[in-house]
């Protein structure tokens, strides 16, 4: 419960299409309820908006976490985080992230120079500001699902391999690595959804049981979003499912309703 947070992440770092049209567009927008145990801890949503940053048009990112009901009587969670994605290379130019989750409280901001591969993070809580080098094709937490919607060969993948990107999260770049499991068919509210199945690398030990952990299904169709995840913590698991959706930019596939 006290880390639906985590669902944020996770929720906006995932989705592959190998198609050469877009799988995405402004106006999209992504909702997702979070569960702990039986009781509804909160919902993430994420949407994608048109902007100009130095007078470039470019895809603005927003994603929200928030807990609802009693649970936010118990711990609070008020999470924002943004990235201004380039609409060619789907690098980022910048990122907020905001988060309150029960008192612990980041306000950073972050500038990428992609031609001088640094990153200039400032930080408005204990007022610094950092530099730091970056490799290429580096995302932010946000960037990164919309960079991996259009990763090229996502669909020759097999069982037990890995697509790993460079992901720049807490002053620092690091290999973000999630295993295909293979394929499913889920229930969801909208109907039976064809899903890839994949499981994140994670850190052990601190919130989550084990390195596999997590598992997320994606639906295989061109919009390639997440339709669920499961987590099992050291106290309790969560699971989050897509509650609603508009404005995608293909139709989302679906085998019954």
């Amino acid at each position: 419960m006290k880390k639906i947070a985590i669902f944020l992440l996770l929720l906006v770092t995932f989705g592959f299409d190998t198609q050469k049209e877009e799988a995405y567009s402004a106006g999209e927008f992504l909702k997702f309820k979070v569960h702990y145990g039986i009781i509804i801890a909160g919902y993430a949503t994420i949407e994608v908006k048109e902007a100009t940053l130095n007078d470039q048009s470019v895809y603005h990112v927003i994603g929200k976490g928030y807990s609802t009901g009693m649970t936010k009587f118990f711990f609070k969670v008020e999470d924002l985080y943004e990235s201004y994605i380039d609409k060619d290379s789907r690098n980022p130019y910048r990122f907020v992230r905001k988060i309150d989750e029960g008192g612990y409280t980041k306000n950073q901001e972050g500038f990428f120079d992609q031609r001088s591969n640094k990153i200039t993070i400032k930080d408005y809580k204990h007022k610094t500001e950092k530099t730091f080098g970056f490799s290429k094709n580096t995302q932010d937490i946000l960037s990164s699902f919309y960079y991996l919607r259009n990763y090229p060969n996502i669909n020759k993948i097999k069982p037990g391999e890995s697509v790993t990107i460079d992901m720049f999260f807490d002053d620092e770049t690091t290999k973000f690595k999630l295993k295909f499991i293979g394929r499913e068919d889920i229930t969801t509210k909208f109907g039976v959804v064809s899903a890839m199945i994949f499981r994140p690398l994670v850190q052990s030990g601190r919130i989550f049981k084990e390195k596999e952990s997590l598992t997320i299904w994606i639906s295989d169709d061109y919009n390639k979003i997440p339709v669920r995840i499961k987590a099992n913590l050291l106290v309790g698991s969560l699971k989050a499912d897509l509650e609603d959706y508009r404005g995608l930019q293909h139709p989302f596939k679906l085998k019954l309703k």
